[in-house]
């Protein structure tokens, strides 16, 4: 199950963070800058699966980006690793290269994509086509 997906710059500012269990405002803080620092501090030859604490990260890099996904330890890693390539291919599609700009200035947009594919924790689609079906037609509502 997925605890938290967080997306970060370079410079290790938090774009997005989802929670899919309770964690404490104050203890996010902390979690986050732990995990973005154990995350940034890696190179590109090293593993993108990292044990840390009670749980599994699993980071992806993207341009100026990283996507970290925290997971409990019966999660399989490389689903996770191929659900973070999903998500970004979805919000390439939808906002042709998305780019750090795209995320800060549309994450009402970010957090649907996301909740089409998340549910409690759980990955519910992956079918690019379904994901964007609800953006797609608050589009055409908001043109009209």
């Amino acid at each position: 199950m997925i605890k938290f997906f967080l997306m970060v710059n370079k410079q290790g500012q938090t774009r997005l963070a989802k929670y899919y269990e309770h964690v404490e405002i104050n203890k996010r803080t902390v979690l986050e800058t732990e995990v973005i620092k154990s995350c940034l501090s890696r190179s590109n030859e090293q593993c993108s699966f990292i044990e840390f604490k009670d749980f599994k990260l699993i980071c992806r890099r993207y341009a100026a980006l990283l996507i970290v996904v925290g997971v409990n330890d019966t999660e399989n890693e490389m689903a996770i690793y191929e659900f973070i390539h999903n998500f970004v291919e979805v919000l390439d599609e939808y906002f042709s290269r998305v780019s750090e700009l795209d995320i800060m200035f549309n994450l009402d947009k970010v957090h649907i994509i996301l909740d089409e594919m998340v549910l409690n924790g759980c990955i519910v689609e992956t079918n690019r086509a379904r994901i964007l079906a609800p953006l797609l037609i608050l589009d055409k509502m908001s043109e009209s």
